[in-house]
């Protein structure tokens, strides 16, 4: 028997939507390892954060709220987290694969010296697991066989917790936070209306197949029409048609949108890695052979420039 620490993600005292994903596989593998889940928030004015974490099924959880964790760094944050691992009796630790967590959990693994199984899909055992491998064509399964596991879970491959309750929540300290000599000087953050790529109910990519930054506008258009978010292929971003953090793909970020509208979109097996798992996909592509195809609910065989005008305002004209 072990406990399964989860590590919260929270931005400005609120709990990311990832986490929640990150929760339910966490409640799988207590299941599996006869355990409770314990749930840790850090950072500085937290409060909020601990409180909604609180909610979705997990035993207790740990708020460490220190002034020394305002700002995100993994040399204070990991030192954190393994002593919390250490004194909550977990056997396993996780966090949702999000840049924070993949950036993290590494440090984590190496400090606790547990074995780390990276963007899992699913808990086959107590220390068993199962991840995506060659671009997700292979399934391949890990077993971890330190006495404690670490963990970080793709976000795709589990569905978000559910409010089921209300955790008692209690405090630790940040002892053993040291940066070790580093500070974060500044940060400069892209800030959108539009929602986070990764958490977007609709994500509407460009290809090579746009051709220009120019036309990416028209994939704009109906992007802030449906409420959603935009993407693009690695091949997009490194002819400089958009910015390299809307890249989605087996390098870039991996999405599971409701819908994902690919667009000039050929389907190059990396960039199906990151998004095959949407519930619906649309593609438009006038290579009737491209393999976005083998993968979309629908398709349509037609040249975008002919197509999305009309596309546009139908949407236009259905939301009034």
């Amino acid at each position: 028997m072990g406990n399964v620490l989860i590590v919260c993600e929270q931005k400005d005292g609120k709990l990311r939507s990832a986490t929640l994903n990150g929760i339910t596989c966490a409640i799988t593998a207590a299941k599996a390892s006869n355990g409770d889940v314990i749930a840790l928030v850090l950072g500085a004015g937290i409060g909020d954060a601990a409180k909604e974490a609180a909610r979705y099924g997990v035993k207790k959880v740990v708020a460490v709220d220190d002034g020394g964790l305002a700002k995100y760094m993994a040399e204070t944050y990991a030192p954190v987290v393994a002593s919390v691992a250490k004194a909550q009796g977990a056997s396993v630790v996780v966090a949702t694969a999000t840049a924070f967590g993949k950036d993290l959990m590494p440090r984590v693994a190496a400090l606790l010296e547990a074995g780390m199984a990276s963007d899992i899909a699913e808990v086959a055992g107590p220390k068993t697991f199962k991840r995506p491998m060659v671009a997700g064509n292979v399934i391949g399964v890990v077993e971890i066989t330190t006495d404690v596991a670490v963990l970080t879970a793709r976000q795709t491959e589990f569905d978000a917790a559910q409010p089921s309750g209300d955790a008692p929540v209690e405090s630790a300290s940040a002892d053993g936070a040291n940066a070790l000599g580093a500070e974060v000087v500044k940060l400069e953050e892209v800030t959108s209306a539009r929602p986070d790529l990764s958490e977007a109910k609709v994500v509407v990519s460009g290809g090579r197949g746009m051709k220009t930054a120019e036309n990416f506008k028209h994939l704009e258009a109906l992007t802030d029409m449906l409420g959603g978010a935009l993407g693009a292929t690695r091949a997009a971003c490194d002819a400089g048609m958009v910015p390299n953090d809307l890249q989605v793909g087996q390098t870039g970020k991996v999405v599971a949108p409701d819908l994902y509208i690919a667009v000039g979109i050929s389907g190059a097996i990396q960039h199906l890695a990151g998004m095959k798992s949407s519930k619906v996909i649309v593609a438009i592509n006038k290579n009737e052979e491209a393999p976005i195809f083998q993968v979309a609910d629908y398709g349509l065989v037609a040249k975008w420039e002919d197509t999305l005008p009309t596309l546009i305002e139908k949407v236009k004209a259905i939301k009034g």
